[in-house]
């Protein structure tokens, strides 16, 4: 793993070595964050960042380079990159040492194209949502030169990531150390024409992508020189293939090797889907302001500006996937960033002016809201719904709506109360695939009210934990059968038929529930009180419930025996309280109260 900052000049050193680069004189570890890059003309005056590195591409000469130098050194820059070999000059050294500007050689062959535009790579990684240093498999997300690095230790060989097209993504250091042909391949940013026909000739591509396991190639002659063997291995997110890893070897992989190749790709897939996101630079800025909006600091004003969403109103979607769909990383992630380019795209036709972006596992769509509150909640979830409508049910997707914020300072809490809609609709507490907060309030706070439960290490009391403990002991389900009655809003008929037993039957259960429970149902506050502590204690899907929230599965037996349709019912045991009322119903059109069975 390097130790170097991922900015610093030592960093692209090591990252491109000597098969690109080479320190001809300065100190590369002094400047440890790197500005930007600038391509050198000698007929215009730059604009210099700090800490620069400069593109000499049209320097030659120690008169020029020494003259360069010591006018970079007035500008602050970091380093100075020429055409190599340079040949050793004290001028150029007095002049380097003197400006406090490293010196470095490009290697004959390598494109300034493509220099400068590894470099921008470099410098630019990792700029993808959140604030801060975020980490995949301990190498920074995104950082697939580092990763290439890390991969190349474990298998004691040169390594490089390339996409579906053979295009160099990244590779490690160590590369001189294999043939004529990768050095080619890394000076050309793509596998050579020739080797492509060749192993498309052998049929490596197409077994290559076929296999889950690392692939080993023997040797390929050329021109009378043979280059080393390789050993691939295709990198996958689900299904869908994201490009492939290369090694130069000798032999075949021993099994450990071959395992940890296996891991490794896992490792790359996630990082080439971050690299992926990151990659086009207004896809990483608006992903910027976006979470700078959400968070709603001092900030959050500018950014709205920069979106073109200004003082209006505005509305925040969350999109996530429901619980059990990608549960394998790589596709979750993969599916994430699809779903997120789908939403962009159709919120772009549908809702000009809206921005989107994947943070996390989450998308988020910042909307503007124009006019009446209530319409635009109303559009927001029309166009949520069509977006959904579209990309079919092969991936159970889920929309959130939070509130409509009336000001920059609104827009996390928009962002939080879409959070919570989403949240609902993924634990399955209702069957829309898309809410906003106002349609699922309640739900949310009862998750809500659990967690506040689960974290305070409550546990169940009163009527409702005497009736959990008597199932469980006794076999019974008198706690099916009151949450069938709350539910029918105390019609006898419509909850036994729920329960598959006669009125009788259902008749007797409440009798013998009101008598373990010690409950007055027709008191409204204990209905209340039970209802709630039901609801509390229901497992909710993809949730998890509080484990002391949490009742026992019912058995399929209740233990107590069944009457025959029209018979009497079986003799009540004694009783501590008054037998409650025949029946109860509501009343067409109004509900005048609650009676117990």
């Amino acid at each position: 793993m390097t130790t170097h900052p991922r900015r610093s000049l030592g960093r692209v050193l090591e990252d491109f070595g000597s098969t690109l680069l080479d320190l001809i004189h300065g100190d590369a570890d002094a400047v440890e964050e790197i500005g930007g890059v600038v391509i050198h003309d000698p007929y215009d005056e730059p604009q210099y960042p700090p800490h620069a590195v400069v593109l000499g591409a049209a320097v030659h000469g120690p008169a020029e380079i020494a003259g360069l130098l010591r006018t970079l050194g007035t500008h602050g820059v970091a380093a100075l990159i020429v055409r190599g070999p340079v040949e050793p000059d004290p001028a150029v050294e007095r002049a380097a040492a003197g400006a406090g500007v490293a010196l470095l050689a490009l290697t004959r062959g390598a494109s300034w194209a493509q220099l400068a535009a590894m470099l921008r790579t470099l410098l630019t990684e990792g700029d993808v949502g959140e604030a801060g240093t975020q980490t995949l498999g301990g190498v920074p997300s995104g950082d697939l030169f580092a990763l290439a690095n890390a991969v190349a230790t474990l298998l004691d060989a040169p390594i490089t990531i390339e996409d579906r097209r053979s295009h160099i993504l990244a590779f490690s250091g160590r590369q001189d150390e294999a043939d004529p042909s990768r050095v080619a391949t890394i000076l050309a940013r793509r596998v050579p024409d020739t080797y492509l026909r060749i192993f498309e000739d052998r049929g490596v591509f197409k077994e290559l992508y076929r296999s889950r396991e690392p692939m080993f190639i023997p040797p390929v002659i050329l021109d009378g020189e043979a280059a080393l063997a390789r050993t691939a291995i295709v990198v996958r997110a689900g299904d869908e293939i994201l490009g492939s890893m290369w090694a130069a070897v000798r032999e075949p992989l021993s099994p450990e090797r071959a395992g940890a190749f296996v891991e490794a790709s896992k490792l790359v897939a996630l990082h080439l889907l971050r690299h992926r996101a990151g990659t086009d630079a207004e896809n990483r800025l608006r992903a910027d302001l976006v979470t700078t909006v959400l968070e709603g600091g001092p900030g959050a004003v500018d950014a709205l500006a920069r979106l073109g969403l200004g003082y209006e109103p505005t509305v925040v979607l969350a999109l996530g996937l429901a619980h059990g769909h990608g549960e394998d990383h790589t596709q979750s992630t993969a599916e994430h960033q699809r779903l997120t380019g789908a939403l962009a795209i159709h919120l772009n036709a549908v809702q000009p002016r809206s921005a989107v972006a994947l943070l996390g596992d989450t998308a988020y769509a910042v909307l503007p809201a124009p006019g009446d509150p209530a319409a635009a909640c109303e559009r927001a979830v029309q166009i949520a719904t069509n977006f959904l409508d579209r990309t079919g049910d092969r991936v159970k997707a889920l929309i959130g709506i939070g509130t409509i914020a009336h000001e920059p300072a609104a827009l996390r809490r928009s962002r939080t109360n879409a959070d919570r809609a989403l949240r609902v609709l993924a634990g399955g507490q209702v069957k829309q695939r898309v809410a906003s907060i106002t349609d699922v309030y309640i739900d949310a706070l009862l998750l809500e009210i659990r967690d506040l439960a689960a974290a305070n290490g409550d546990e169940l009391v009163g009527p409702l934990a005497r009736l959990v403990a008597y199932d469980a002991k006794h076999n019974t389900n008198l706690v099916d059968t009151l949450r069938a009655w709350l539910d029918a809003f105390g019609d006898v008929t419509s909850a036994s038929a729920s329960m598959f037993v006669h009125a009788n039957t259902f008749r007797y259960r409440m009798r013998r529930m009101a008598e373990v429970g010690r409950i007055d149902l027709q008191d409204p506050s204990a209905r209340f009180a039970i209802t709630l502590q039901l609801r509390l204690m229901s497992p909710q899907p993809g949730d998890g419930p509080p484990a002391s929230f949490s009742a026992p599965p019912s058995a399929p037996s209740d233990g107590v025996t069944r009457a025959e349709p029209g018979a009497a019912p079986p003799p009540e045991p004694a009783r501590t309280t008054p037998a409650p009322a025949d029946r109860c119903g509501p009343v067409p059109g109004r509900h005048t109260g609650w009676r117990t069975p």
